[in-house]
């Protein structure tokens, strides 16, 4: 049974990712010019950082490594020219295009020295200083010596000194791209937080203005928190989303593209060898997404069904505690939260297994490339060799290309779960409702029409059956009969909380149907068997927040009903705190609140659906005297279990598995001593024998 419930929820979820991608894009759309905005900050940040490895590519082959470059005797006197001996020196690459040129020399290091050699080298290779004080260079088969003298620290300073200027351009140029990336960074976080912050808003805000375009039906069978789950825990999946997901997604993006662009500029061949990164990563995700999409819908299912869980029991601990049943909730709740253990342990097993693990491997292969490659250059000789910039610049690619696959990794599977909650939120999102109108119509006249009403909750199953009656604008109708009779689908579909399968129900002979519900409710009022009071204070509950109905208003119905008697020895009056359901209030005064709610916008039909059923005799005396005046004017329909509050009713429909077995006034039902009769009589005999055992009814009470 439990597998076929997460089967059908599964299915419901079930869409294509593709669809439900693009309605997130819409909605990231609202947001265009900030998300973009930070994109693009994101992109500026990205290529600071990554011009990082090129600009110390260039003071390593540039301006350090360059004075193994050749130089050449020179006449000119300026800043890249370098006194040694009696003569002065110019690096080649410093040299002008028609400058004349001298004798070349060579600076070389061997080891951890640099010699100064007065010719030019037949060729280069391997460097070392034989024991009469000769550079010998060896290139395989080849060798030659030259005549090479050691440099001081001092000479050695003067042939990097012309540099140094460079050196320190290209640091101060280097700080600033990095504090210019610190900043764009910082820019792009701020505003892609902020942009996800009001998409996530706007989506919370719709889900919930959705809920209430939802008819009740969609509520019969789907547990609140279940509800609550998708407007909170889904909704903030998503924005991981676009805060996390999408920053390193895109950044990934960005920073691959340009490590490998760079790479190609170094060297095509090793960039080639490491384009294997780009396949092996997108089969990877594929494999990833196709379990993990699985366990995170079953993962948020489950999170749901403890969301419902824990909603009911704390609605019902009351109920739990007195039947002990504590044990027995905790086991049932147990399993849900095994369930969702199990499965989150295999979406923890996934990934740590494809995880750090594949970027480990694939880290790994890249450096063996990478040795094995400028291994083979040395053995095949110094033709193809690179110089130590291009080299510092590759390694420092290579890793910085494991970044953004370790970022992109790492949000794999919040991706998933934010994909997963977007299709809940979205099957939500599409649940078929009604939009809230804003259009006013004149105040009722009161007549209430019922035309051979049928009406079933579930296919077939009419719980009405050819229901027909018609109130007069000014009367009060009771509806009586047993449990499961009729009386509250009545009351359900004048409302329009439903659709009748069948018939046709009217208000001053408008058919309700072809008037929008919200706007027929402005002229009805209803005071439910259990009053719902949201959290507040007692005056915010009459007027639940409408500017139209004033703090006098409230007072006066207050005061109508007679509750100022009840509410009166509350330390701050009508401004006493109501918490969530009203629980520190009594039943009674609840109830009278409650009413107070109903005549406070003048409906010219009320409903009261046992209204009085739950409520001490006490109270019950003072809300009768109260509707006596407040019915006036109004049409009103009384569903009423204690048959004596509803003697002086015009109308009496006495109603029997969906059907109105009779009809007709308190007097007219007691002659003809059909069901109603005995249903009275029966309630008398009741109140006599109880009034005979506590001695407190007085001689003719019946």
């Amino acid at each position: 049974m439990e597998r076929k419930t997460f089967d059908l929820e599964m299915d419901r979820t079930a869409g294509s990712l593709a669809k439900t991608g693009r309605r997130l894009i819409r909605y990231a759309l609202h947001f265009k010019t900030s998300l973009i905005l930070a994109l693009l900050m994101l992109a500026v940040a990205v290529g600071t950082d990554l011009a990082g490895p090129l600009i110390a590519k260039r003071m390593i082959d540039v301006h350090i490594s360059g004075i193994e470059q050749p130089w050449y005797e020179t006449k000119a006197e300026g800043a890249y020219a370098v006194a040694y001996g009696e003569k002065l020196y110019k690096r080649a690459d410093r040299f002008a295009a028609d400058e004349p040129r001298g004798a070349e020399v060579r600076v070389l290091q061997v080891n951890r020295d640099y010699y100064f050699v007065e010719s030019p080298l037949a060729f280069d290779g391997d460097r070392s200083i034989t024991e009469d004080g000769r550079l010998l260079i060896t290139n395989g088969e080849q060798r030659q010596t030259y005549e090479a003298r050691r440099l001081t620290v001092g000479e050695m300073y003067m042939f990097f000194r012309p540099e140094m200027n460079g050196l320190l351009h290209l640091c101060q140029f280097y700080f600033g791209l990095v504090v210019l990336s610190a900043l764009f960074s910082y820019g792009q976080r701020y505003l892609l937080q902020a942009t996800a912050n009001r998409i996530i808003r706007k989506m919370r805000t719709d889900v919930f203005a959705h809920i209430h375009r939802l008819p009740i039906r969609y509520f019969d069978n789907l547990p609140a928190g279940k509800v609550v789950s998708r407007i909170t825990n889904d909704t903030e999946s998503i924005r991981e989303l676009y805060v996390s997901v999408l920053a390193n997604f895109f950044t990934g993006s960005i920073y691959m593209i340009g490590v490998f662009a760079a790479l190609f500029v170094l060297d095509v061949r090793l960039a080639a060898i490491c384009l294997f990164i780009v396949p092996v990563l997108a089969v990877w995700m594929y494999v990833y997404r196709l379990y993990a999409k699985r366990y995170n819908r079953v993962i948020r299912s489950t999170l749901s069904e403890i969301n419902a869980m824990i909603n009911e029991s704390i609605q019902g601990i009351a109920v739990i505690k007195a039947f002990r049943r504590e044990k027995q909730t905790e086991r049932e709740f147990e399993e849900h939260n095994t369930r969702h253990f199990t499965y989150r342990s295999k979406l923890l097993s996934l990934n740590a297994l494809t995880g750090h693990n594949l970027v480990g491997l694939i880290r790994t292969i890249a450096f063996v490339a990478l040795i094995w490659y400028f291994g083979g250059v040395s053995i095949s000789g110094v033709e193809g060799a690179i110089s130590l910039g291009v080299l510092y610049a590759f390694v420092d690619y290579l890793n910085r290309l494991f970044q953004p696959i370790v970022g992109i990794v790492n949000q794999l599977p919040n991706l998933e779960t934010a994909l997963v909650s977007a299709e809940r939120v979205f099957v939500l999102l599409d649940e078929k409702g009604e939009d809230v109108s804003d259009d006013r119509m004149e105040r009722f006249k009161g007549k209430v029409t019922f035309e051979d009403v049928w009406f079933a909750y579930k296919d077939d199953e009419y719980v009405l059956k050819g229901i027909s009656f018609e109130a007069m604008p000014g009367q009060t109708v009771a509806l009586v009969g047993h449990t499961g009779s009729g009386k509250s689908s009545i009351l359900n579909l004048l409302f329009r909380f439903y659709d009748a399968s069948r018939g046709r129900i009217a208000i001053d002979d408008r058919d309700i149907c072809e008037i929008p519900r919200q706007t027929l409710r402005e002229h009805m009022g209803i005071v439910l068997q259990d009053p719902f009071l949201f959290t507040g204070t007692i005056a915010s509950n009459v007027s639940l927040g409408d500017p139209a109905i004033s703090r006098e208003r409230v007072e006066q119905v207050l005061s109508e009903i007679g509750a100022d008697r009840l509410l009166k020895h509350l330390p701050n009056g009508i401004d006493e705190p109501v918490v969530e359901k009203g629980s520190t209030l009594s039943a009674g005064q609840r109830q009278l609140i409650s009413f107070a709610r109903a005549l406070a916008f003048d409906p010219a039909i009320l409903i009261l659906d046992e209204a009085t059923s739950n409520i001490d005799t006490e109270t019950e005396a003072i809300i009768q005297e109260a509707l006596d005046v407040v019915k006036q004017g109004r049409t009103t329909f009384i569903i009423a279990h204690r048959l004596s509050t509803i003697k002086h009713a015009d109308l009496i429909l006495v109603l029997d598995r969906g059907e109105i077995v009779e009809r007709g006034d308190h007097e007219t039902l007691m002659k003809l001593g059909g069901r109603y009769y005995h249903m009275y009589q029966l309630q008398q005999g009741e109140r006599v024998s109880m009034g005979e055992k506590t001695g407190t009814l007085s001689p003719g009470t019946v």
